[in-house]
C-alpha cells in the first residue's frame, strides 16, 4: 500500500492590521481548525498573514500555487465593501476561471444568520489544478461558510487531479458521484 499524498492546503489571512502584529489573527487559525476538524486524510497548512493590498494577495495566492502546490487555498478578509477589500479582485486576477457557485451558495448560507452577508463579495476560483476559495472574516462566519460548501471542495480537487481529500463523515459528509 503506497503512502497516502499529504494535501497542501494555502491559508491566507488579509489584514493590514494582524499583519502588522497589532491583534492576532483568529481568522487563520479557525479555518486550520475546521481543516483539522473535517480532514483524516494527511494535509500540511501554508499559512500567509499579509496585508490588505491586492498585488500582495496576488502575488502570495500565486506563490502557495504554483510553488508550493497547494491544491486549495482558503483566504479570510478582504471580501467586504471597504476600499481595502480586495481579496474577489485578486482572485480573479489569479484565477483561469471562476466557479461563482460557491460565493453564491455562501451568502445564501450566511443570510439565514445576518442581513449584512448580502455585503460579502468573496467568491472562488481555479488557477491551475488548484481552487482558490474566499471567505468572510469573522471566525463564527467562517465556520458556516465552509460547512456549507466543503461538501463539494473534495470532489473539486478529484476533478483536478489533485490528493484524495478524506473526510471525518461525522463531522462533514463530502459528496463524490457513485461510481458505475
Amino acid at each position: 500500500m503506497s503512502e497516502k499524498q499529504i494535501a497542501k492546503i494555502g491559508i491566507i489571512t488579509a489584514s493590514d492590521r494582524a499583519s502588522k502584529g497589532i491583534y492576532e489573527d483568529i481568522s487563520g487559525k479557525a479555518i486550520e481548525e475546521t481543516m483539522n476538524d473535517y480532514l483524516t486524510s494527511p494535509w500540511e497548512p501554508v499559512y500567509r498573514c499579509i496585508e490588505d493590498d491586492q498585488k500582495t494577495i496576488e502575488d502570495t495566492m500565486k506563490d502557495l500555487v504554483d510553488n508550493q502546490g497547494c491544491c486549495l487555498v482558503v483566504t479570510t478578509g478582504g471580501t467586504g465593501p471597504a476600499a481595502r477589500d480586495v481579496t474577489p479582485e485578486a482572485t480573479e486576477a489569479v484565477c483561469d476561471r471562476m466557479m461563482p457557485g460557491f460565493g453564491e451558495l455562501m451568502r445564501a448560507e450566511s443570510l439565514k444568520f445576518v442581513p449584512t452577508a448580502i455585503l460579502s463579495r468573496q467568491t472562488a476560483g481555479l488557477r491551475g489544478s488548484s481552487l482558490i476559495v474566499n471567505l468572510p472574516g469573522k471566525p463564527k462566519s467562517i465556520r458556516e461558510c465552509l460547512d456549507a460548501v466543503f461538501p463539494a471542495i473534495p470532489y473539486c480537487i478529484d476533478l483536478m487531479e489533485g490528493p484524495f481529500l478524506e473526510c471525518n463523515e461525522e463531522v462533514i459528509k463530502p459528496f463524490r458521484p457513485k461510481k458505475k
